[in-house]
């Protein structure tokens, strides 16, 4: 068996890291995501098999026998994973992740309790990794819908959050002052409360951005393992990814128009979103599918908003063959993204890209808001919050301050909607109500087969 000096480690735990930055250099962009992913998956393989040639290893069987059990759970996973469900795919690595750290920092914890640094670096593994796991674990099932969206708050919440929280940072005390191992689990057990308590407040469109955030805090426990560990690349590893995440959650925060503790505590002040699904009983004025193709066939410049309805149906082949075809006809279409539409940032450029919409075609927020003026019809696909005027115009509403996309200025707007409800922020959306808006009701799937039959007989 070939073992590794610790010349070589050193050089191909290196050549790891450096593949993780370029991992997150191709994240940057639709164009280079997929070679990033493959650069980053490459560098994770390195440092793997780094590991078993480097380090004696106990219970080597153990070892594969669980890398082989979570790969016949995770492969067949990833590939069965709905588009819409990707951000719970997320939020479930998030919480493993943290939920692995803070586990092998308490196995660690009797090997380093005479280290001062190390114990402290376990404490802060313990608590953070538990948050993580518990913390994503409800964000999953929020946005699986296995519990209320909404946010959920009893009273005297923050009362107790605060306790809790209190009552976990004494224990990390506790367990550096003393290396106790019953400080860890006491910790372990306030960590994985508080994880719990923090997210419950939170609903609606918020939960991607508290997703980000603990992807984050996993990074920074990964990070403080390392530390715990010995090892380098995880310190190296576990800082790029609590850097990004850190950097990923201010931007989405700053795209709602929202602060990180306006979202996390927000609900206890009436500032969170609600995420109600009530219907609304005013008139609006709808249409049928000819009538939508008619307004398109004969408009020159049409902006497509694709949303979280788009993914739902798995309508993009649907919409990017309509986009395609309008083209044809002489008709300029361009694809508006704003940065949190859908329930992850970058969720409609991948679901546009996997139905080979050309990147050219994809402009972002601050990029596509000053074409709207110009364009003669703007088609919102199953998007709603994230167009809603509210945003500007209504001081109390839960998602006031945040930029959105400018649908108004369009001469005509045409929402593809399955019903009255509101979207996924619990709030009505006034544009609905416009005189230069129509809409059409159904499956957006089913909606745009009908639209592009319409316009290729135009």
């Amino acid at each position: 068996m070939i073992v590794l000096t610790p010349e070589w480690t050193a050089l191909l735990y290196l050549v790891a890291a450096v593949c993780f930055i370029l991992a997150l250099k191709g994240l940057s962009s639709p164009k280079s995501a997929r070679r990033g992913n493959l650069i980053g998956a490459f560098g994770a393989l390195v440092a793997m098999v780094v590991v078993f040639l480097s380090t004696e290893l106990d219970n080597i069987a153990l070892i594969l026998g669980t890398i082989a059990l979570g790969t016949v759970i995770a492969v067949p996973a990833s590939r069965l994973v709905k588009m819409t469900q990707m951000p719970q795919l997320v939020a479930l690595f998030n919480g493993v992740g943290g939920g692995a750290a803070a586990l092998v920092a308490l196995l660690e914890l009797p090997l380093v309790a005479d280290e001062l640094g190390a114990v402290i670096a376990v404490a802060f593994t313990v608590l953070v990794g538990a948050v993580s796991f518990s913390g994503s674990a409800i964000t999953f099932a929020k946005l699986q819908e296995l519990m209320p969206t909404r946010p959920i708050v009893f009273p005297g919440a923050p009362v107790v959050i605060s306790l809790v929280a209190l009552g976990s940072l004494a224990s990390a005390v506790w367990l550096v002052l003393t290396g106790d191992a019953v400080a860890s689990y006491v910790l372990l057990a306030l960590g994985t409360a508080l994880g719990v308590l923090i997210v419950l407040p939170v609903g609606g469109a918020d939960v991607p951005i508290v997703i980000s955030l603990l992807n984050a805090f996993t990074g920074l426990t990964v990070a403080a393992s390392g530390l715990v560990l010995g090892n380098t690349l995880l310190l190296v590893a576990g800082t790029l990814v609590g850097a990004s995440g850190t950097i990923l959650t201010r931007a989405m925060a700053s795209a709602m128009g929202r602060s990180v503790a306006g979202i996390l505590f927000g609900a206890f002040r009436g500032g969170s979103t609600a995420g109600s699904t009530a219907q609304s009983d005013r008139p609006v004025r709808s249409s049928s599918a000819e009538d939508v193709a008619i307004l398109l066939g004969y408009a020159q410049r049409v902006i497509v908003v694709p949303g979280y309805g788009l993914a739902v149906a798995q309508a993009q082949h649907t919409m990017a063959e309509l986009a395609a075809t309008l083209e044809s006809k002489g008709i300029e279409v361009v694809f508006g993204i704003h940065p949190v539409a859908g329930r992850m940032p970058g969720h409609m450029n991948v679901l546009l890209a996997e139905a080979n919409v050309p990147y050219e075609v994809l402009s972002e927020m601050d990029e596509v808001n000053p074409q709207f003026k110009n364009a003669d019809v703007a088609l919102v696909v199953g998007a709603n919050d994230v167009v809603n005027p509210a945003a500007k115009t209504s001081p109390g509403s839960p998602i006031f301050g945040m930029p959105i996309l400018d649908v108004a200025a369009a001469r005509q707007v045409v929402f593809l909607k399955r019903s009255m409800r509101p979207g996924f922020a619990g709030i009505e959306n006034d544009l609905l109500f416009e005189p230069q808006t129509t809409l059409l009701f159904g499956d957006a799937k089913d909606s745009l087969t009908k639209v592009l039959t319409a316009v290729k007989n135009l």
